[in-house]
């Protein structure tokens, strides 16, 4: 009777407990169920994570009319956006903690709303977005309204068998790897002795090779510049005027760097050491704007300077006005005098030097028409001691910056490598600091030495010339052209010593040179460009020259990044990437 009664799905009744696991359809329904929301839920996050970053090697999006051009154009723009508002508010507010202490309470909740919702986020978003959105429908629509004319088959053919053949040649390679990425070679890794490779010869994975045939196929490479040019000038707008130059400088730049590696690899010559010249003929510029025309700097990148030279700002203007109209006020030789750790000799020199300068108009002496060794360096006496000590007090200095370049990237973006082999690559970023560091207190050490021996040399020579003495030193002083005498202390010396100091570039890494010449080359050209336009040598392009100069600068960085990426630096190849995609 009992087991008439048994429901057909219970287990069937034994005297034993069963070897194995029953399961009810509701409990299997719930568990697929759960794996089913897992897999959703985990797809959504893949979802998320590329509107935050994009993955190597993404397709380029196909569109067909006017209306899908726009809807992708929009999708871009807000995306772009999106990222920029939260990137500048993450940065003003971490710049915003480091100093939030010394703030009164009252100020600091307005200061951090400003922070993460102020009128630089904004605007930073703004102009990232409308430059993405603008240059993706610009892009995308030109193929649609100016399609370019169909190659005939032979050109096709050809076009196939070298798709073929780049298939091929890149199969010894990762996949993973585009030009949108650069890769550290295994040899370095391993640090071994690189094999010698053709300059710049881009390593395709099969996805970057489609995007290429992409680009070939439905677009003429007018198309980006074009593109890039009206983006770039548009968007400029939307950043503050006091901002707009220094992006201008940089893009331009960067547009430069990419056209001359594209032109220098279809021509095939390469010019030696390049980064190098271009590096010591804008720190020629620099320097002697920081020393005879200060106007035509930034006022931070003055006092930048100024804080890495540690030498006393009086003693530059000191200088200037010595070397410029001969004479200085005595003000500011008073302020020299109270420098804390001032010797006794130099301050007797020094003293001794303002005392003439005091005197009445007849009597009155200012002495050599160059600033004074005691002033530039007036805790210390010798003027060999001086070059070592200030060398040390520049490579300290800079070490916790360079260190925080250094060792930051790798444990971020190559953890893995960092944990396969901690101590080689600890080893690798604390060289990596030591060269940089050194580098730049190199530069100090250069400069001030030769200041230092220019001088000596010019008193030494004039001391020579006037004496009696008949010594070898004395006639061939005697025999010497009088402009090189003038030479010596006249305001071209000071951009032969920028030169020299820009030597010491060859301190650092190789890799890092091209980036430093980039780095220092807007600062240069705008200082030479203002000086150039008070002399009347060049035109001014009013309000309207730095969005101009973006646009140039934008077309020319656009046109090589859609159609060569790999000449690009890897720094703005990456976050062109991010931004703008493949297309």
């Amino acid at each position: 009777m009992a087991s008439s009664l048994r429901s057909p799905d219970s287990p069937p009744h034994l005297g034993r407990a069963p070897s194995y696991i029953h399961f009810t359809p509701r409990r299997a329904m719930a568990s697929f169920e759960n794996l089913v929301a897992l897999a959703n839920y985990e797809e959504h996050l893949r979802g998320a994570r590329k509107v935050v970053w994009r993955d190597r090697g993404e397709k380029p999006v196909e569109v067909l009319d006017l209306g899908e051009c726009l809807e992708h154009a929009c999708r871009g723009g807000l995306r772009a956006g999106t990222i920029a508002f939260t990137l500048r508010s993450g940065v003003n507010f971490i710049l915003l903690l480091t100093r939030i202490k010394r703030i009164p309470r009252r100020f600091r909740l307005s200061l951090i709303r400003h922070a993460l919702f102020g009128e630089d986020s904004l605007r930073f978003a703004a102009m990232l977005g409308t430059f993405v959105g603008l240059y993706k429908f610009l892009l995308n629509a030109l193929p649609i309204l100016l399609p370019q004319p169909q190659p005939d088959e032979l050109t096709h053919a050809r076009s196939r068998s070298l798709f073929r053949a780049s298939i091929i040649g890149s199969e010894d390679h990762s996949g993973t790897e585009t030009p949108f990425d650069e890769g550290i070679p295994e040899e370095v890794e391993r640090g071994l002795a690189q094999r010698r490779k053709a300059p710049r010869r881009a390593r395709l994975s099969i996805s970057a090779q489609a995007h290429q045939l992409w680009v070939r196929k439905r677009t003429r490479r007018w198309y980006s510049a074009f593109a890039g040019t009206v983006a770039g000038a548009i968007a400029i707008m939307f950043e503050k005027h006091s901002r707009r130059v220094g992006i201008a400088q940089q893009m331009f730049v960067r547009g430069l760097q990419g056209s001359f590696n594209a032109m220098s690899n279809k021509h095939g010559f390469k010019i030696p050491h390049g980064d190098v010249m271009v590096f010591t003929l804008c720190c020629g510029q620099i320097m002697y704007a920081f020393l005879m025309r200060p106007d035509t700097l930034p006022p931070s990148y003055n006092r930048w300077i100024q804080v890495a030279s540690k030498v006393p700002a009086d003693a530059v203007t000191l200088n200037m006005t010595l070397v410029r109209e001969g004479t200085f006020e005595p003000e500011v030789m008073e302020h020299v005098l109270t420098y804390p750790g001032i010797t006794a000799s130099n301050y007797a020199e020094l003293a001794a030097r303002l005392s003439k300068a005091r005197l009445p108009e007849g009597l009155r002496s200012f002495g050599q028409p160059f600033g004074p060794c005691e002033a530039v360096h007036p805790d210390i006496d010798s003027c060999v001691t001086v070059q070592f000590a200030h060398f040390w007090e520049v490579f300290r200095w800079m070490v916790p910056i360079y260190g925080a370049l250094h060792f930051l990237p790798m444990m971020l973006f190559r953890r893995k490598t960092f944990l396969q082999r901690p101590a080689r690559m600890l080893l690798r970023a604390a060289m990596g600091t030591a060269r940089s560091s050194a580098f730049l207190g190199m530069f100090v050490m250069i400069f001030q030495a030769y200041f230092c021996v220019k001088h000596h040399l010019f008193s030494k020579i004039m001391g020579l010339r006037s004496s009696s003495a008949h010594s070898l030193l004395a006639t061939l002083a005697k025999r010497l052209p009088p402009w090189f005498a003038q030479l010596l202390i006249s305001k071209f010396s000071f951009f032969i010593g920028g030169l020299l100091s820009g030597l010491s570039l060859f301190v650092e890494e190789k890799r890092r040179r091209e980036e430093l010449a980039m780095y220092v080359l807007p600062k240069g050209l705008e200082s030479a460009w203002i000086m150039a336009r008070g002399k009347g040598w060049v035109f001014g392009m009013g309000s309207y020259g730095d969005a101009l100069l973006t646009a140039v600068g934008m077309g020319m960085v656009m046109s090589t990044y859609q159609n060569e990426p790999q000449h690009l630096s890897g720094l703005v190849r990456r976050i062109l990437y991010q931004f703008v995609g493949p297309n």
